[in-house]
């Protein structure tokens, strides 16, 4: 499973970036909003500091916009994948980018409905976000596993994003259920290396090493 780190914050990014597990990054406007720069200077920069997929999002809501919005973010590098919602609009876009080899994911995806339309029009990822469904009372990992059982059905090559990662448990559970990819928070991300007993168990081999000086 491919990790993404879920931020527009470049600091980051650069710490994260030195462990060799990052493999892309994921942002949205609200993530943008927070650097106080514009869309253009924060992604530029991360495709400075990662080299793999980054997923730029449109503002646009019309067809005609997101096409617009989507061929300049395209400019920017070739690791730039355009980020559309999963409505009529989002999907006619995803058609007309894939028909001209711009990557796609396809985002704020609630069910396997949906997820099956982004697939059948290419796009590159889709992003179901597990957490605000468990916001409401269902089950998002759910969710993930259909995707996963009607895409390997036909053979679909979109790839499953697991998105809104709350928790460590929700990374552990959607590599289970075989998602491609989990795009994960600075905090969640840096919570995985932890654990009580690989910390108890290195203070007892650093004590027991200085008592054998």
């Amino acid at each position: 499973m491919e990790f993404f780190i879920d931020t527009a914050n470049l600091e980051e990014i650069k710490s994260l970036s030195t462990w060799g597990v990052v493999d892309g990054v994921t942002t949205n406007p609200s993530l943008i909003a927070k650097e106080g720069k514009s869309q253009k200077e924060i992604i530029t920069a991360i495709t400075e500091i990662i080299d793999g997929p980054i997923s730029a999002e449109v503002i646009a809501t019309d067809f005609d916009g997101m096409i617009s919005e989507g061929q300049e973010l395209a400019k920017i590098h070739s690791n730039i994948v355009i980020k559309v919602p999963l409505t009529i609009a989002g999907l006619q876009a995803t058609k007309w980018f894939t028909e001209n080899n711009i990557k796609t994911n396809v985002t704020l995806a609630f069910s396997a409905n949906q997820a099956l339309l982004a697939a059948k029009n290419g796009a590159t990822y889709v992003s179901p976000f597990i957490g605000r469904l468990d916001d409401i009372g269902q089950t998002g990992m759910d969710l993930i596993r259909e995707i996963r059982a009607i895409y390997d059905n036909y053979g679909f090559t979109t790839k499953i994003l697991a998105a809104s990662i709350r928790h460590t448990d929700h990374v552990k559970e959607a590599a289970i259920v075989g998602a491609d990819v989990s795009t994960i928070p600075y905090k969640v991300l840096t919570q995985l290396v932890k654990h009580p007993l690989t910390d108890s168990g290195l203070e007892q081999f650093l004590a027991d090493h200085a008592k054998s000086k």
